[in-house]
């Protein structure tokens, strides 16, 4: 069940250690993918980490690329994506106006950490092509 809105004591500019102490804390429930959700009531947080060639975090507002179409080997965009499993989570999110965390990894002297940037708002989804020719949805959020 997602939980909208800060965690407990955790507020923008906290730092975990790994995305395994993001899962245990109950701030980004999947130890593995990128978007913690449900299609019915949609994302509650999501985790940049340089995964997508079209993620671009601004200050003003981010793009989060939808999932789906990457070669599992080679992390490249091999084909188009759809709207279905995660990405219906952040539309889902469009449609409510339910906030989302966002965590973004940085580097830090013993590799890399997840910081928590605050809670954003889903205000548009577009699908057009991505830097690799392929379509991909583009989600833009912007901070609350």
């Amino acid at each position: 069940m997602p939980h909208f809105g800060h965690v407990s004591y955790y507020r923008p500019g906290d730092v975990l250690a790994s995305w395994l102490a993001l899962s245990r804390a109950g701030l980004h429930r999947p130890p593995r993918t990128g978007v913690s959700g449900t299609a019915a009531e949609g994302a509650d947080s999501i985790i940049l980490a340089d995964q997508y060639a079209d993620d671009d975090f601004r200050e003003d507002d981010l793009t989060y690329s939808g999932s789906g179409g990457r070669d599992p080997r080679t992390g490249r965009q091999t084909t188009n994506q759809e709207m279905s499993g995660r990405n219906l989570y952040l539309r889902r999110s469009l449609e409510t106006g339910q906030p989302v965390r966002v965590f973004r990894r940085i580097a830090v002297a013993t590799g890399n950490a997840y910081r928590y940037e605050g809670l954003y708002r889903v205000t548009d989804a577009v699908y057009e092509p991505g830097k690799a020719g392929f379509l991909v949805w583009k989600f833009r959020l912007v901070p609350q």
